[in-house]
């Protein structure tokens, strides 16, 4: 009984979310965001394609954290394929009033946006393991952390936000509450490893000729610094812009009585989170010099054929 209540719950929020009272007031608001979305999913296309094209020249990460930024990047060119089209589709037909456009856009839009928001986010906090066990295993690392390992792991991601997210459809509080048991499992883990990996630096930076000498622990410590630095940027670009999208969510009640005001406030949070996917590529090419290193490369190698 409680599911099919949760399950009728879910249709009448996308009822709602298809409606006039919706939109009321702001549809040259919606035309707008519209817009930016559609400028956004160029730039999130082209960014995340040059990312991905660049990552197959950068031959000193290790594969399987190689895999993990790959993994970011599709996600992200998925957003600008499938998430962003999708969010402007459903925008317009709500500006004109195309209801049962907007009947096939909206679920669409929603599913497509929690699978790939989710599998960043896992992804994000993967990579800040994967820079922790980097430092503390040593020359274990490559035995430890495998591509195929590896592999079972982006699949699980992928696997466990596109079903949660798909649950939508039968009840809300399903995905709802994986977000509410997601978001603070990733952050705490990550806040987790960072810290860890902060300490151990700090307490090798009075170890460095012992280790030097005796070449207990190979890694380049200044190079892998400036990994995780940016790595870190990422994370924390991420968080920052997922975070006022979290917070209106929690504080957005669907069946109250809601304003133009609040529900634009809502759609303009969803269009941060989307940001997130055209600026990840200028963070990659900003601070991890391979990357950098690679992209330009890349340019080089199109400009050439181009006037060739």
């Amino acid at each position: 009984m409680n599911f099919t209540g949760e399950g009728q719950q879910t249709q009448i929020v996308l009822q709602i979310r298809c409606s006039a009272a919706w939109a009321s007031g702001i549809h040259e608001h919606l035309k707008h965001l519209s817009a930016f979305h559609a400028f956004l999913s160029i730039t999130a296309v082209l960014g995340n394609i040059l990312i991905l094209v660049a990552l197959r020249k950068v031959s000193s990460l290790h594969p399987p954290t190689k895999l993990l930024f790959r993994c970011l990047a599709t996600t992200d060119l998925c957003v600008g394929l499938v998430a962003e089209p999708l969010s402007a589709v459903y925008w317009m037909s709500v500006a004109h009033e195309e209801w049962n456009l907007c009947r096939y856009a909206a679920p669409s839009f929603i599913i497509a946006s929690y699978t790939l928001c989710s599998v960043s986010l896992l992804t994000v906090t993967a990579i800040s393991v994967d820079r922790l066990l980097a430092l503390l295993l040593g020359l274990r690392f490559r035995q430890v952390v495998t591509l195929k390992r590896t592999y079972v792991t982006v699949v699980i991601f992928w696997i466990m936000a596109a079903v949660s997210s798909i649950l939508y459809l039968l009840t809300r509080l399903i995905t709802i509450w994986f977000g509410y048991l997601l978001v603070p499992c990733c952050v705490v883990t990550s806040i987790a490893s960072y810290t860890k990996i902060f300490l151990k630096l700090r307490h090798q930076e009075g170890q460095v000729q012992q280790e030097q000498t005796s070449h207990i622990n190979p890694l380049n410590i200044e190079r892998y610094r400036k990994a995780v630095s940016g790595v870190l940027w990422v994370q924390c670009t991420l968080v920052a812009f997922y975070l006022p999208y979290g917070i209106v969510v929690a504080l957005f009640d669907y069946t109250a009585k809601f304003s133009p005001s609040s529900v634009l406030i809502l759609e303009l949070a969803v269009s941060l989170v989307f940001v997130n996917s055209s600026l990840n590529p200028f963070l990659y090419c900003w601070k991890i010099s391979e990357v950098k290193q690679a992209v330009k490369e890349t340019i080089r190698e199109a400009l050439c054929c181009l006037s060739g």
